[in-house]
Formats: C-alpha cells, sequence, structure tokens
C-alpha cells in the first residue's frame, strides 16, 4: 500500500491532478451534459479546499488521519464470488439487491426481481450512459457542491452508484438493498465517491436499505452523497447500517426532499470505521410532511463518529421526531451536531430532538450539540441531550440473578441499542441490524 503523510494543501493539489486522470479513464463519459458539472464542481473545490477545525462545522473533527494515505481511485471493476457477496445479504430480503464494489456496480452479483412497469433500479453509469434525461433537474440538483468540499469533491468524481426511481402509485413489498463492499485485500487502498440518486414517486411506498461492510483490514476512503427526492403521498423507510473496517474513512453526505402529505423515516447505525461523518439534511417542503431521524452509534479504540444533521421546516403542520443514541469506550470520540429550523411559514410545527450517549470508560469523549432555531410562533419543540454510563444498579441486579459481569453489561448495552433498532419495521431487517450491532458491542467489550 502506498503511504504517504500529505498537509492540507498537499492533498488537495493531489485530487486536482487526480482529476485529469480521471477524466482521461471516462471512455466517452466527459462528452455526457453532466461532466460540465463535474467540472464545476471540481472548481469549487480547487477554492475550497478541505476543511479545517477552525471552521465552526468541523471544530469537533480533525481529518488530518485522513491525509496520511495515499488513495487509489478505482478505474476498473473487481470481481467478487457470490460466496463472498452472500456473506452481506440479508435472509429474506435480497429479492432487490444492488452490489457496489469499491464505489463501482457489480451487475453479476445484484439482483432485480421486481419488475413492476416504470420501476428503475441501476447503476447511474449505466443510466447516464442510456437515458441520461431520467437524472435531469435532479442529479446535482440538492446537494451543495458550490459550498461543501466533501460533496464538491464527489460530484467532481462521481461515476457510478444507486440509480432508484420508483413510479407513481407502487407500492413494492419487497425491500430494495444497495450494498456497498469495500475490498481492501492485498493491501489496496482506495477511494470512491458513490453518487446515489433515488426518485419516489406520487403515492409510492418502498424500504430502503443501504449497507456498507469491508473484505480486508486496509485502508479506504467513501466518499458518498445521496440524494432522495419524495413525491407527495409517499412513504420511505430507509435503513443505513455501516459496519466498514476500523480502517476505514467515511464521509457522507444525505439530502432528502419530503412533499406534501409524505413520510420519511431514517435508522442510521454506524459501528466501523476510522472516521466517520454523516452530514444529513431533510427538508420538509409540503404541508404534512414528516420527518423521523433514528440513529445509534458506537466506538470503540480511537474511532470519530460525526453525526451532522438539519432538519429544515418550510411549510404548516409538519412534526419531525429525531432521537440519536450512542455509545463510545476507549478513546472514542462522538460528534452529534443536530439543528431543527423551524421557518417563519411553518406554523403548527411539532418537533422533538433527543441526543443520549454512555460513555463508558474515563478518556471517551462526547462533543453534543443540539439546536433549535423558531421564526414562527405558534409551535410545540422540544430538544434535550443527556450523557451517563451504565445502570451500576442494573448492572447488581442482573448480577445477582446469577449472570456473569460481562455478559450483564452486554445485554444492558444491546437494550440500549434496542430503543433505536426497535424502530425498523421489516423483521427481517431488524434481525439482521440486531445480529450486527450485538457482535459488535460483543467482540469490543471482550478485547
Amino acid at each position: 500500500m502506498e503511504s504517504q503523510t500529505l498537509q492540507h494543501t498537499d492533498a488537495k493539489a493531489w485530487y486536482l491532478a487526480y482529476f485529469d486522470f480521471f477524466e482521461n479513464k471516462l471512455n466517452g463519459g466527459a462528452a455526457l451534459p453532466f461532466h460540465q458539472i463535474r467540472r464545476e464542481a471540481m472548481a469549487h473545490f480547487a477554492e475550497l479546499g478541505f476543511p479545517t477545525m477552525r471552521q465552526e462545522e468541523w471544530k469537533y473533527t480533525n481529518i488530518a488521519p485522513l491525509f496520511e494515505h495515499t488513495f487509489h481511485l478505482i478505474t476498473e471493476p473487481v470481481s467478487l464470488t457470490p460466496a463472498q457477496v452472500a456473506a452481506f445479504e440479508i435472509p429474506h430480503a435480497a429479492q432487490n439487491l444492488l452490489v457496489f464494489v469499491n464505489g463501482r456496480l457489480v451487475p453479476e452479483c445484484s439482483r432485480i426481481v421486481s419488475r413492476a412497469r416504470g420501476l428503475v433500479l441501476d447503476g447511474l453509469a449505466n443510466v447516464l450512459q442510456r437515458d441520461a434525461a431520467l437524472t435531469e433537474g435532479h442529479l446535482a440538483q440538492y446537494a451543495n457542491y458550490e459550498q461543501e468540499p466533501f460533496i464538491a469533491l464527489n460530484t467532481a468524481f462521481a461515476h457510478d452508484g444507486a440509480f432508484v426511481k420508483v413510479p407513481r402509485g407502487l407500492a413494492l413489498a419487497e425491500p430494495i438493498h444497495l450494498l456497498y463492499l469495500a475490498v481492501t485485500e492485498g493491501g489496496n487502498s482506495f477511494v470512491a465517491h458513490p453518487r446515489n440518486l433515488i426518485l419516489i414517486g406520487e403515492d409510492s411506498q418502498v424500504q430502503l436499505i443501504e449497507s456498507y461492510g469491508c473484505l480486508g483490514n486496509g485502508v479506504s476512503f467513501n466518499n458518498i452523497v445521496t440524494e432522495i427526492v419524495i413525491d407527495r403521498r409517499a412513504l420511505v423507510e430507509h435503513v443505513r447500517l455501516q459496519d466498514e473496517s476500523r480502517q476505514a474513512f467515511h464521509i457522507a453526505a444525505r439530502e432528502v426532499e419530503v412533499a406534501r402529505d409524505s413520510r420519511y423515516t431514517s435508522i442510521s447505525i454506524d459501528l466501523g470505521g476510522r472516521l466517520v461523518r454523516n452530514n444529513f439534511n431533510l427538508r420538509l417542503r409540503g404541508e404534512h410532511g414528516e420527518g423521523n431521524l433514528y440513529g445509534f452509534y458506537h466506538g470503540a479504540g480511537g474511532q470519530l463518529i460525526d453525526n451532522h444533521t438539519r432538519i429544515d421546516h418550510l411549510m404548516p403542520n409538519c412534526p419531525s421526531n429525531e432521537h440519536y443514541k450512542g455509545i463510545l469506550t476507549d478513546r472514542a470520540h462522538g460528534v452529534f451536531n443536530g439543528k431543527v429550523m423551524v421557518h417563519r411559514a411553518a406554523q403548527k410545527t411539532n418537533a422533538y430532538q433527543q441526543n443520549q450517549c454512555l460513555l463508558l470508560s474515563d478518556e471517551a469523549v462526547i462533543d453534543t450539540k443540539p439546536q433549535l432555531e423558531i421564526f414562527a410562533d405558534d409551535v410545540k419543540c422540544s430538544h434535550g441531550a443527556s450523557v451517563g454510563q451504565l445502570d451500576d444498579d442494573a448492572v447488581f441486579y442482573l448480577r445477582s440473578r446469577g449472570i456473569g459481569a460481562e455478559e450483564a453489561q452486554s445485554l444492558l448495552r444491546f437494550a440500549y441499542a434496542s430503543e433505536i433498532l426497535n424502530r425498523i419495521q421489516s423483521e427481517p431487517v431488524r434481525a439482521h441490524a440486531e445480529n450486527l450491532v450485538n457482535t459488535c458491542l460483543r467482540t469490543d467489550h471482550s478485547m
């Protein structure tokens, strides 16, 4: 693995130089209209550079470890066997599966069973080549590449990712599973910029699963941007499971637009990664639109997990609920920065926000910053944060029933996480998430 430490300016210069290499590998893709947006995004990244801790939005997150590595941009598909992929599939929820390896769609490992008219499940690269009109008016229209450096970097290097279009009136019985695998076996390090565009039609209903896993314990850098547009009266549940290598860098931006009478529910689980940053912006653009954001994160060793969320209430009569919980041990560092913005027109808003964290060691740190900004006068809003340890009385009670100290603490940690996991509606998906969390909690506790 090629490894060298770069300074902020060196790293920026390296990515700028790599853009020329990327363009030369596009094989005709540079002729597509979207390529002009790539170039504009690259120009913005050249102006912005990488963020530093002197900037308010990054004051708790030091990205310097990212510059300890020189990552390779993967330009050729990586093959995996079906058995390797099967280990990451979700039993009883594998009918609509798109598999991405190091950021690129692998059709031979993917599986699409639902054949409803108007339903499109494909790689973004294929859609841009075959029918780019499907993306017009939406691709790169919601994620702000003019001001956000990592979004600019993603947009500049965007090549593949998921394209999902659910037509009007379709209620999918099977979930759509977007599986992203980082293959670092053999000591290869890579950077990928998956770009996802998800369009949900009127009166439709769908469950999305977005999961991240790894093969090998090498270093990888996933810089993901997802844009989701939900039309009127649609219902969406979005489960995100991140369980990458503890050497991985995972930076994700999600932009969600919710129309009138629609409901979007997100359950995000972060277990892996050396440095994880999730920027999640939700905009309630239509009356009676609803947004629910739930999250659980577990950090151990020297992990840093940073969740930045923002909910914009733009119209009246919209409820939102946000609840994030975390467990940190060893020298892990967690950040929760959640903002709820109630705009002047958003009368009758009902917003609730809560962040809770357990610190299980003296060196673990959480920086939590719940925020409410309210410009309407007829609203009901509340927010709060709490930090604590495991309840000694509960541990004592379990031990008095003959349960060992280690098992008692594992049970209590899992029960703490279950409040978030129980939000997942699908039983197979919930069981899969519970298994990932339980394994993570027990592995770290035994180390």
